[in-house]
């Protein structure tokens, strides 16, 4: 079954409405890949995906990749220069173990939706709506490989 399949139009929409929603209030930008293979180190995966998503061309630094590759039970995510500058050295470990705890009982969407969450409460308050902000990445999960 390909990746895209594995979750449901439900579980789908979930994740993108917790992009959504956590974009509200900050100028910060959040994307979600899945993928159902990591073969190198999901790290090294998760920046090579990061600049191939353009993630690092935000006008302040401040993007986030939720990056999961579920048959090989990998996940990371990784934070651009602005954010990681701002937030506490363990926030990513901190986000990171909430979402393992519900992938570890199946719920793929939720965890993402929770650490989505998560992340969005640190951007807005490091990088708040500005009046003039523009979406500057998609919302969309990507999927496969890129």
């Amino acid at each position: 079954m390909s990746v895209h399949k594995r979750l449901t139009e439900e579980e789908k929409i979930q994740i993108k409405n917790a992009v959504k929603m956590a974009e509200l209030d900050t100028s910060g930008e959040i994307r979600v890949h899945i993928e159902e293979r990591c073969k190198t180190d999901v790290l090294d995966r998760a920046a090579f995906l990061f600049e191939k998503l353009e993630m690092h061309k935000t006008k302040l630094r401040n993007g986030v990749l939720f990056y999961l590759a579920i048959d090989d039970r990998k996940f990371a995510i990784l934070g651009d220069a602005g954010i990681n500058s701002k937030v506490p050295g363990n926030f990513w470990d901190e986000i990171n173990e909430a979402c393992l705890s519900l992938f570890k009982v199946g719920n793929i969407a939720e965890g993402l939706s929770i650490g989505i969450r998560m992340a969005g409460i640190q951007l807005k308050e490091h990088f708040p709506y500005q009046t003039n902000d523009i979406n500057e990445l998609d919302d969309e999960i990507s999927f496969g490989e890129k």
